[in-house]
């Protein structure tokens, strides 16, 4: 008697349900139910794994593209990736699979500028001098020059310390004074680089090891002389520079005038930081002369140690000049002979639209001098006179003066010892005219 295939009592309806859900399962772990792909996923799968071999990208159409950059690995070499695939998805994976912050937005709304731009940065801040070969850099410039308009270089290494012998700490007598068998570079140099990426716009820079511990010195925190003679070089052959800041970096007079000998008549430089360094008057007379051999809209000098005489070659300067926009002096030693000077050269200007004097020990003499320039101008925007002893004659001063003033939308007086009365009325007044800016503003977008 045959065996019934079926379960005993069942009903001829449950006996075909049964019968449609039987299946054979073949004896292979990767087998599963699902239909069977199209043959053409199956042709983009095959493009996507043998990429590398035969990048077969041109030829798709533009959803057979999206497909193929969805499924890329993200590891392919960048000598085949960086000039056949556009910005898009396949670079925005790439980043966010690298960096765990990724504001795409600081970079023009751009994954494959973000991706170049960082990589670059990477290379030159674990480069080594004379441990790191040139041509890892060299190598990525074809790959990368056409998307890095900015480079912010948070740290340089310097080379790597060699273990003195005993004979060697103490000196020896038989070795040469002017001998040095040392490093070819204190830090990357950059003249190996910089005229070859032809879009870059802004380099920012500080001369510091991070996260260096129980190995700190002092000159892991500076720029060597060695290190300015290779930058200077490098900026002037930079051509398309529009924003240089170069910071808590030890420079002081000698390197800042370096500095600005190859800088100046530079064709394209608008923006320059120079904050927190220790550059003194020398130094902010060079500045003055970039001032008058250059086209610069701001200057950045705040914390340094410029004082009255420094500051009086930036005013000779800034009284003739017609093209800076923003000057910060915050955080230096004007002191009055400094302040008034700036004071005197701002009644011949008709440029500059905002000034930082904060924290500069000057007093009411500077207010009063700045006084005389709001009421004959009215081209400041923003005046910063913070963190000073203005006094109650100052305040006087700059209230009287404010309030013929019909430009100024910003004035900072906290912490300088003025009346409570003079200040309230200075910030009714900067908040009147910036109402009155605001729907002029507003006018000028209507009728657009």
């Amino acid at each position: 008697m045959s065996r019934s295939l079926y379960p005993p009592g069942a009903t001829r309806s449950s006996t075909e349900d049964f019968r449609r859900m039987r299946r054979v399962i073949a004896e292979d772990p990767d087998w599963y139910l699902n239909i069977v792909p199209c043959l053409s996923d199956l042709c983009l799968q095959s493009i996507v794994t043998n990429f590398e071999e035969k990048p077969m990208f041109e030829v798709l159409t533009p959803t057979h593209r999206d497909f193929v950059l969805e499924r890329l690995s993200t590891s392919l070499p960048l000598h085949v990736t960086a000039n056949l695939i556009s910005d898009g998805v396949y670079w925005k994976r790439c980043c966010e699979e690298r960096w765990d912050l990724c504001d795409v937005f600081h970079y023009g709304h751009s994954w494959k500028r973000m991706f170049f731009e960082r990589h670059m940065e990477n290379i030159i801040e674990l480069f080594i001098p004379d441990v790191t070969e040139p041509k890892v850099v060299l190598d990525m410039v074809p790959l990368c020059k056409d998307y890095v308009k900015r480079l912010d270089i948070s740290q340089l290494l310097p080379p790597i310390k060699e273990p003195q012998k005993e004979e060697e700490e103490y000196g020896s007598e038989l070795a040469s004074e002017n001998e040095y068998d040392g490093p070819s570079m204190d830090h990357f140099d950059f003249n190996i680089l910089l005229d070859k990426l032809t879009n870059l716009e802004e380099l920012h820079l500080v001369y510091r090891v991070k996260q260096c511990g129980m190995n700190f010195e002092w000159k892991m925190f500076e720029m060597t002389d060695r290190d300015c003679e290779s930058l200077a070089k490098a900026l002037k052959s930079c051509k398309t520079l529009k924003l240089l800041r170069l910071h808590l970096s030890h420079i002081e007079d000698k390197k800042c005038r370096l500095l600005v000998k190859y800088l100046l008549d530079h064709p394209s430089l608008r923006e320059l930081d120079f904050s927190h360094n220790v550059i003194g008057d020398k130094g902010a007379r060079a500045i003055g002369k970039l001032l008058t051999r250059s086209k610069l809209e701001v200057l950045n000098m705040c914390d340094n140690n410029i004082t009255g005489p420094g500051a009086k070659a930036i005013a000779h300067t800034l009284s003739n000049n017609s093209t800076l926009l923003s000057l910060n002096l915050r955080l230096n030693c004007l002191k009055d002979e400094g302040g008034q000077a700036i004071g005197k050269a701002l009644l011949n200007n008709n440029t500059l639209l905002h000034l930082h004097l904060g924290a500069n020990e000057v007093t009411g003499l500077t207010a009063m001098a700045l006084s005389e320039v709001l009421v004959q101008s009215n081209t400041l925007k923003s005046i910063n006179l913070s963190c000073n002893n203005l006094g109650v004659d100052g305040g006087k001063a700059l209230e009287k003066a404010m309030s013929h003033n019909t430009s100024v939308t910003e004035c900072d007086i906290r912490l300088t010892e003025v009346d409570e009365q003079s200040a309230s009325f200075i910030n009714q007044v900067v908040w009147k005219n910036k109402s009155l800016e605001q729907k002029t503003h507003a006018g000028e977008d209507k009728t657009k």
